[in-house]
């Protein structure tokens, strides 16, 4: 729910704030730098929660902290990305990419209760699914269409 909050009052102000200054509201942009400061705050959560995040990736996969330390920096680099306009569609590539990559974690996450920030399972669990599949394909198509589609 953070996420889609940042998305969406980025966007505000920055449409906001090109029209006091430019008279003139370049949406295309106010959504990349929206989607780029979600990514940012998401990031965070890397570096703040790697422990319980870690706990989401499935067992199988090895390095689990450094995996998650290195996400939240692959998170990083697409946000600065989707600014760049030499860089805008292959960081929106892979970003749509690695949306679709993650949302096992976040199913197994909901599956187990876990609660990523505390590593505790004691999460909103299935509940949160019902919310989070539908808003994991709501940022694909914001990319899809504020970056690819133009």
């Amino acid at each position: 729910m953070k996420p889609l909050f940042i998305l969406l009052v980025t966007f505000i102000i920055s449409i906001g704030i090109q029209k006091l200054i430019l008279k003139n509201i370049n949406y295309l942009l106010s959504a990349r730098i929206a989607m780029c400061a979600m990514l940012l705050f998401t990031a965070l959560g890397h570096f703040l929660f790697t422990e319980g995040m870690s706990k989401m990736i499935p067992n199988c996969i090895p390095l689990k902290p450094t995996l998650v330390l290195l996400t939240g920096v692959l998170e990083v680099v697409l946000a600065m990305g989707l600014l760049l306009p030499n860089y805008q569609k292959t960081a929106a590539w892979v970003l749509i990419f690695f949306l679709l990559l993650i949302l096992p974690a976040n199913i197994k996450a909901s599956l187990e209760n876990l609660n990523y920030q505390t590593g505790a399972y004691n999460g909103k669990g299935l509940f949160y699914l019902w919310f989070r599949i539908p808003l994991q394909f709501f940022f694909i198509a914001w990319v899809y269409f504020f970056t690819l589609k133009k």
